[in-house]
């Protein structure tokens, strides 16, 4: 088949959680023998550098470029529309005339949209099967941040969210099939009563790059992984310094905890002025960061979809304690293959007992890669979008015969 395949952020390098679903999907499609153009905003010099390699991993490509500056202007000039301001920060006009170039020039089987915010693209397509992968509801996601904001900037969130779920509904008539990230998400997309085709696969983890170390771990340390501009991921890094590593401290003295991922805003960094906290910024390679950890945590009190954070730790070896949101989006058994815990003294209580006790550390270690091995690989994740790929153009084949005939 030829395939259109348009994403929010530009796939490659797949280096955090939207990214490594689009290039996953598109480099199986190749390996599925099908010929794919993908279409992506690249938002500076060094992504647009950067994304040149997905050549190597698709038929063609359209790259157009952004600038942050005029993006944000575009988000605020939509705050009193009826347009969700987000989606004024995907658009472009170069992208817009790039997708319509390539849909005149091009004869596609299948337009494959990732993530709501670029489905206007070509949600006026009509005679191309499509499929749109909303990944997340987004819309709950800026509904749930008015629990975390104060008065007036909560009432933005508020009015974002009620914005996304206008345009999630309309969007979802116009799509033959609309995919989400986890069975919960795919629920709220059903609440919406529109009557189209709805289904869900999850992410998958290559378990071949996230392996377990064979260097010792370091028992007194406790991870967190994330990109740490996101408000979400500073929210998490915050409860926990100033409500959980105080009562850790209590029972280890020595407890640490490292905060591991790029661009860590003002707030986050000013965690690194207490005691026992490390703030790394970037790092070339995170997997020794979490190796070298004796727990994995994720204290997510906002959360939509699978946490590729929690997958990757356990890949890594690494047990997890998370919230129950967090908790939420992950195929597994809590308190077999991850823990959760509620309230600090729950986190404490858990976190004590997995870094003073090696065997059990060991036994959820184990635990835990068996659940991504077994559930997470790539090529049994992607089977699954297979057979909802190939019902998605079947059936919209045999309605277009029927017309016909």
């Amino acid at each position: 088949m030829n395939i259109l395949y348009i994403c929010h952020r530009f796939p490659f390098p797949a280096k955090d959680g939207s990214r490594v679903r689009s290039f996953n999907i598109i480099n199986h499609f190749r390996q599925q023998g099908h010929k794919v153009w993908v279409s992506s905003v690249a938002r500076n010099k060094q992504e647009a550098q950067q994304g040149q390699g997905i050549k190597d991993y698709c038929y063609d490509y359209r790259m157009a470029r952004t600038y942050e500056w005029f993006q944000k202007a575009r988000m605020v000039s939509r705050l009193f529309t009826a347009e969700p301001s987000s989606m004024g920060y995907f658009y472009s006009p170069e992208m817009k005339s790039q997708i319509k170039q390539l849909l005149s020039e091009q004869r596609f089987d299948l337009i494959y949209v990732h993530c709501s915010s670029v489905a206007h693209y070509v949600s006026h397509v009509s005679h191309i099967p499509k499929i749109l992968d909303f990944v997340d509801m987004d819309s709950q996601k800026w509904l749930s941040f008015t629990q975390f904001k104060p008065f007036p900037i909560k009432w933005g969130y508020w009015l974002e969210g009620v914005k996304l779920q206008r345009a999630e509904r309309q969007l979802s008539e116009r799509f033959d099939l609309c995919t989400t990230i986890t069975r919960s998400e795919c629920d709220t997309l059903e609440s919406f009563g529109k009557g189209s085709t709805n289904d869900w696969f999850s992410n998958g983890v290559d378990s071949e790059y996230f392996i377990p170390g064979k260097n010792a771990y370091q028992a007194h340390v406790v991870s967190f992984i994330g990109r740490m501009d996101y408000y979400p991921n500073e929210q998490a890094v915050s409860y926990f310094c100033h409500e959980i590593l105080p009562l850790l401290r209590q029972k280890i003295a020595n407890a640490e905890f490292v905060i591991i991922g790029a661009y860590p805003s003002d707030e986050v960094k000013k965690l690194a002025l207490l005691p026992g906290v490390t703030v790394t910024g970037f790092v070339d390679d995170v997997r020794d960061y979490v190796r070298n950890s004796a727990v994995m945590v994720a204290p997510l009190s906002i959360a939509r979809g699978t946490q590729n954070k929690i997958l990757e730790a356990m890949a890594l070896g690494v047990p997890v304690v998370t919230s129950e949101l967090g908790a939420r989006g992950i195929d597994g058994d809590p308190g077999k293959d991850f823990i959760v815990a509620n309230t600090p003294q729950q986190y404490c209580e858990q976190l004590f007992a997995l870094m003073s006790d090696a065997t059990l550390r060991h036994h959820l270690s184990l635990q835990g890669r068996a659940r991504i091995e077994n559930n997470y690989s790539w090529s049994y994740v992607l089977r699954r979008l297979d057979a909802l790929v190939n019902a998605t153009v079947e059936t919209e084949s045999a309605q277009s015969s029927a017309i016909k005939s």
